[in-house]
């Protein structure tokens, strides 16, 4: 379901009404889910309402209410429930419905730290294998680096939450990694759902919003990977540093201060190539490999990474 398919001044709530045999959707929605698609549709619905701070933590309901809410039978929204639950975005109450989480100071923490580290891994491969990046989405990436920017400096959080969502999904793209663009996607949802409802008490937002998207993108079409990595490390202190503020944490109690360290540290530079004509050495033969100790990163051995946590409970 697209932005244009909410009035983002009003939160979701009220009670519906009947129109013509067909149950209203309350307010914060302005026309009922289309018969397409609905379980991704009222899946993608309720995501964008807590990215915005409009479905705040401690929030209760049942698959009716959401099922009156947007028009539609209550098979898929109980499929789309499941769905954000399994994403650790909504808990299940046993024999009382869904709620939608608060997340901690230390769960952003975690965001921020996985975020860096993604990035940072990421720009070291990237630097010496810049052939690997799909420049054919460039186009895109500078288009919807502009309607962030532009979303970020009116301080616009209902638009600015959805620009930059697809801002940073269409970065990730660009690496050719489906798995990694949906972690990096599951990260920023992350981040919104805790930074929204703070954010949505300033009358400043736009002081708090980083704007740096078209700047990244022209690195990225300058090939300066060097340059992208000093950006995103520091736009991630940056999150790091104005969310403490809003929060009145201390980033200097406890690890906060330390969640960012060493990634700071300049990307190797790449050999040289060799010159025409020129003799590449020999290699080495290879060692065999020796035993050692288990990952501890699931059967696949990515699958710790890939996936988020479901929070220890129980689908019932």
């Amino acid at each position: 379901m697209s932005a244009g398919d909410h009035d983002p001044s009003r939160p979701v709530g009220g009670r519906a009404q009947p129109r013509r045999g067909q149950p209203q959707p309350r307010p914060g929605v302005q026309r009922p889910v289309q018969r397409s698609s609905l379980r991704e549709q009222v899946a993608g619905a309720l995501r964008e309402e807590m990215m915005a701070g409009r479905l705040p933590a401690g929030t209760h309901f049942t698959v009716k209410e959401i099922a009156e809410l947007y028009g539609v039978s209550a098979t898929p929204v109980r499929e789309a429930l499941l769905d954000l639950a399994a994403q650790d975005l909504l808990w299940i109450e046993h024999n009382r419905g869904f709620t939608v989480p608060q997340l901690s100071w230390s769960d952003y923490l975690d965001v921020i730290e996985a975020r860096t580290l993604v990035a940072d891994g990421m720009m070291r491969r990237l630097s010496s294998r810049l052939a690997d990046i799909d420049w054919s989405r460039m186009p895109s990436l500078q288009r919807r680096a502009d309607a962030a920017a532009r979303a970020a400096r009116s301080g616009h959080l209902d638009v600015l939450v959805g620009c930059d969502r697809r801002f940073w999904a269409e970065l990730a793209g660009l690496m050719g990694n489906r798995k990694l663009a949906d972690y990096l996607d599951w990260l920023r949802v992350q981040y919104w759902i805790f930074a929204a409802p703070y954010l949505r008490r300033r009358t400043d937002i736009a002081a708090f919003c980083w704007s740096g998207h078209l700047e990244l993108a022209e690195r990225i079409l300058a090939k300066d990977a060097a340059g992208v990595h000093r950006m995103l490390i520091a736009y991630n202190q940056e999150s790091l540093e104005q969310m403490a503020a809003l929060c009145g944490e201390d980033l200097d109690a406890g690890d906060g201060s330390d969640r960012l360290r060493g990634y700071a540290d300049p990307l190797p530079v790449p050999p040289p190539e060799s010159a025409p004509g020129a003799v590449p050495p020999q290699r080495q033969p290879a060692k065999p490999p020796t035993a050692g100790p288990p990952l501890g990163l699931g059967r696949d051995g990515v699958s710790a990474l890939i996936m988020p946590p479901f929070a220890g409970r129980t689908v019932h």
